[in-house]
Parts: structure tokens; sequence; C-alpha cells
């Protein structure tokens, strides 16, 4: 019973995944706090609202709109994103182009009987299993 779940847990992918929740939790906080403490002073200082941003609101027949709440996690989501595309996904992107070349393409064609893209040298369709002749010479296989 506990196999499967052991088995489970151990797998790199949940590890890496939980490791990435706590990062991004612990970033998240790092985020928000420097948004608070510089960029919302900033932007209520260009938009004249100079002291605490964040309590500014808008009144409209009677109802209170807090405006400085939402831009405060309007900034603190554009510079997370921010942050993370350029400090993650383009190191991340050039890297890989550069240590994992792509993989020649194989050709090719349309399977006879489900119309599914198998390769030129294969005998059987992956998809409806039909029996297909090769496009290409397939090497001998010689067993020993």
């Amino acid at each position: 019973m506990f196999k499967g779940f052991r088995d489970f847990m151990m797998r790199g992918n949940v590890i890496d995944l939980a490791v990435g929740v706590v990062i991004g939790a612990a970033f998240t906080g790092v985020v928000t706090g420097f948004v608070g403490a510089f960029l919302t002073p900033l932007v209520g200082v260009a938009v004249g609202a100079a002291g605490d941003f964040r309590n500014k609101s808008a009144d409209l027949g009677g109802v209170v709109f807090p405006y400085g709440q939402f831009l405060n996690a309007l900034i603190a989501f554009v510079l997370t994103a921010a942050v993370l595309y350029f400090c993650v996904v383009l190191p991340v992107t050039k890297a890989t182009a550069r240590y994992l070349p792509k993989k020649p393409s194989v050709p090719k064609r349309p399977c006879p009987e489900c119309l599914t893209e198998i390769p030129q040298a294969a005998r059987r369709c992956s998809s409806c299993t039909a029996v297909v002749q090769p496009l290409v010479p397939v090497p001998s296989q010689h067993r020993v």
C-alpha cells in the first residue's frame, strides 16, 4: 500500500515541484516587501500621492475603491514576472540551446489508415497499429 506512495514521492519531479513552490512562496514575500517599501512610494510620488500609497482610494457613489492595494499587487506581479523571465527563463533557454542542441528531425509521412504522422522507416503505426511498408530501407537486424 505504501510502496506506491513512496515511489511517487521519490520521483524527481515531485521533489523539484515542492522545492519550487517553497522557493516561489519565499520569493513572493521578498518581492511584495520590495514593492511595498520602494516601488509603491515611488509610484505614489509620481502620481502625487506622496506617503503611503497603499491607503489611497477613490469614493464613487458611496462605494470605496482601494486602488492603491490593486496597484501594489499589480506592480508586484509585473516585477515578479520580469525577474523570473530575465533571471530564470532567458538564461535557461540560452543554456539549453547551447548545451543541448536539437536532435535532427526524423522524416515523417502520414499513416495510410489513420493519417497520423509516423517515421518513414516505420513498419507499424503507433496510433492505430496498422502494418505499413517502410519508405526508406531499414537496416537489417542480425541476431547473435
